[in-house]
């Protein structure tokens, strides 16, 4: 099942695939991924989502756990947390593949309540196990539906949904549970991220973070740092830099630009902390990448 699931995403990529190897599919929050070769290191502050990699091997890190997964393994995020990636096997005779599907909390909500499961208050956000033999499945007849577009809108809900069920009923359930929790800490923490990621660039107090979830200030600041990992400010930061570090890389924006473009009052400032958090001051970091994509 694993191998025609490989060979399925494989056809979708070769047809579908950008220039970074990304390929959106029409269904909402499935994506598929295509690398050639082992790739730099990529920051990004992931949202809930299951990748089931299919051929190829990727590092994943986040705070002082990485892990490392291979072709048949399924790896899982519960909650919105900073990464460090990294395709480490790939090559043009077999690239690395994987199939990527955004969690959905109101389907986790509705199964887990049908499931007559209880929610769990904590665990680890970032796990990998071997990927279920029924999710494998499922995801293979979701990428069936491509090849016959107008069954699209008629199916794929139920089978997002099957997918999700075998996912709670299986090695990940009691993690993804959290994120189904009406009204608990994942779910409250998700409404002050939202509000982060769609205006990080202001500044952004906690008490309003804080009003956002429906916590007192001190709750909050808790039950984001255990969700996330961060602080809310950290959290913050984390995206500037992210975004900054996109805005020079992908769109040649100068270091001082991209530093006021994602609301910094101080290039010096953003410098000291673009150097922490990357290893380099700006234009150091995007010169080096862009020396090593020469080579």
């Amino acid at each position: 099942m694993t191998y025609k699931l490989l060979e399925a995403v494989r056809r979708h990529v070769e047809v579908c695939a950008d220039p970074t190897g990304l390929a959106q599919t029409p269904i909402r929050g499935l994506t598929t991924i295509r690398s050639n070769a082992p790739t730099e290191l990529v920051y990004a502050i992931t949202r809930p989502l299951v990748c089931l990699v299919l051929q190829g091997s990727k590092d994943v890190a986040t705070g002082e756990q990485t892990l490392t997964f291979h072709g048949g393994d399924s790896l899982l995020i519960t909650a919105d947390v900073p990464t460090v990636s990294q395709i480490t096997r790939a090559s043009t005779a077999r690239p690395y593949l994987s199939l990527v599907l955004d969690l959905d909390p109101s389907v986790i909500a509705d199964l887990t309540v049908e499931m007559k499961a209880v929610p769990v208050a904590e665990g680890a956000s970032v796990r990998a196990e071997p990927t279920n033999a029924e999710v494998a499945d499922t995801a293979l007849r979701l990428m069936r539906l491509l090849d016959r577009p107008a069954s699209v809108p008629l199916l794929h809900a139920q089978l997002v949904r099957e997918l999700h069920y075998w996912l709670l009923a299986g090695r990940h359930g009691e993690a993804i549970r959290r994120l189904g929790w009406p009204n608990g800490p994942a779910q409250r923490i998700a409404r002050a991220v939202a509000v982060i990621r769609a205006e990080f660039t202001r500044p952004l107090p906690v008490d309003r973070l804080a009003g956002v979830a429906g916590m007192s200030p001190s709750s909050f600041y808790h039950h984001f740092q255990s969700v996330t990992s961060l602080t809310p400010r950290q959290f913050q930061k984390q995206l500037r830099l992210i975004e900054a570090r996109r805005l020079m890389l992908a769109e040649g924006v100068s270091a001082s630009g991209a530093a006021f473009a994602v609301g910094y009052e101080s290039v010096p400032h953003f410098t000291r902390e673009y150097g922490r958090m990357f290893g380099l001051p700006p234009v150091k970091d995007t010169e080096a990448v862009r020396n090593r994509a020469l080579l």
